[in-house]
């Protein structure tokens, strides 16, 4: 029997599923505010890296994206160029990635990104969320003292 995440339109059914039923809502809540609790925030759950690194090579995001420090395949499109990873974490929130991979047009330069909600489980996604977290830009080399 298939495994709902792993359903290839599993991540598109979720966030539909969301926005429509407004998760985060008790069912106390529901009924005293039909709608979207005051405050509430769509968060991500916790990724393994690891699992995400292998979808970041599985959905050959090297492709258009230099992660300095890790080791891909050298096929980089030289005409769709995005930015080198390795030093976004800091700047940016677990869902701002989200967002810019399940709904590029919205948070990347329209065009740029393509689409991979049909090819993407909603584990993968939160993995790859996490791993693009988890980077950090190689330490550079320390100066030489000159004598």
């Amino acid at each position: 029997m298939e495994r709902f995440w792993s359903r290839p339109d599993a991540l598109a059914l979720v966030l539909a599923a969301l926005v429509a039923t407004g998760v985060g809502a008790t069912a106390s809540d529901a009924q005293h505010q039909h709608g979207t609790p005051e405050g509430w925030k769509f968060g991500l759950p916790t990724g393994d890296p690891a699992k995400g690194r292998e979808a970041f090579a599985k959905l050959e995001c090297y492709k258009c994206h230099e992660v300095k420090g890790e080791t891909f395949p050298s096929t980089a499109d030289t005409e769709n160029v995005g930015p080198e990873l390795s030093a976004m974490a800091p700047l940016h929130d677990a869902e701002y990635f989200a967002e810019s991979i399940v709904n590029p047009r919205k948070a990347v330069e329209k065009g740029k990104m393509p689409s991979f909600n049909d090819s993407m489980t909603v584990q993968e996604l939160v993995d790859l969320v996490a791993y693009l977290k988890s980077l950090k830009p190689p330490r550079a080399a320390p100066a030489h003292k000159q004598h």
